[in-house]
């Protein structure tokens, strides 16, 4: 049974704006990082201010979503579960929006041998957003498949940890890094950028309680 009335395709086509929106935040951040790395600063600050103006953009999204939710939701009982996963979710395009930021503001030094790492951790980390965005969209309308991108979001998030555990043992036993002030700085990073898979990981495990209720 689909959570929404058939008569409301208005509500589930907002829905489907807000992930989308999250999505393409998700893969403009590596994007951007990618350019960082690259030291392609005009690109990377272009994408920086695509990702403020998705962020804005479900903001507005969210607001209209909530209002509505009331009067088009089919079952009573999920509309606290829908709401939660709407607002959870909105975590994860402000956390994208904030690491870019600081990227942009703090202008880390990634030193060549780290380079890698850190696009596969930002790689990794973009995988289990969108594996979150299929949980989300299976919620919604193809209920059974929610579990099959969970597991993939609780991989990539496993992954994201042992490639930033990666990042620090190399910068921290590094010679080529002499202030221990540098070591400290990219460990922020790597673990800001680690962040977003913990994100996806958090609003996974949040959105398979409300999978397990739906199916009692």
């Amino acid at each position: 049974m689909k959570l929404f009335l058939s008569k409301t395709k208005e509500v589930e086509g907002e829905i489907e704006k807000f992930l989308e929106n999250i999505q393409r935040a998700a893969l403009l951040f590596e994007q951007a990082l990618k350019d960082y790395f690259n030291d392609r600063m005009e690109r990377f600050e272009d994408k920086c201010k695509e990702i403020d103006q998705l962020e804005h953009d479900s903001d507005e999204v969210r607001r209209d979503i909530k209002r509505k939710l009331y009067s088009y939701l089919l079952l009573p009982d999920s509309r606290g579960d829908v709401l939660g996963l709407i607002e959870n979710l909105d975590n994860v395009i402000d956390l994208s929006k904030k690491v870019v930021s600081h990227f942009s503001i703090e202008t880390p030094i990634i030193y060549p041998f780290l380079k890698d790492d850190f696009i596969e951790l930002a790689e990794t980390s973009v995988k289990a957003v969108c594996e979150l965005i299929g949980a989300s969209r299976a919620f919604f309308c193809e209920f059974s498949k929610v579990n099959d991108y969970l597991i993939k979001v609780f991989f990539w998030e496993h992954e994201a940890d042992k490639i930033e555990e990666q990042i620090k043992r190399k910068a921290f036993q590094s010679d080529q890094i002499k202030a221990f002030s540098r070591k400290v700085h990219i460990r922020y990073f790597a673990e800001r950028i680690s962040g977003l898979a913990d994100e996806a990981e958090a609003v996974g495990e949040r959105l398979s309680v409300y999978a397990i209720k739906r199916a009692i």
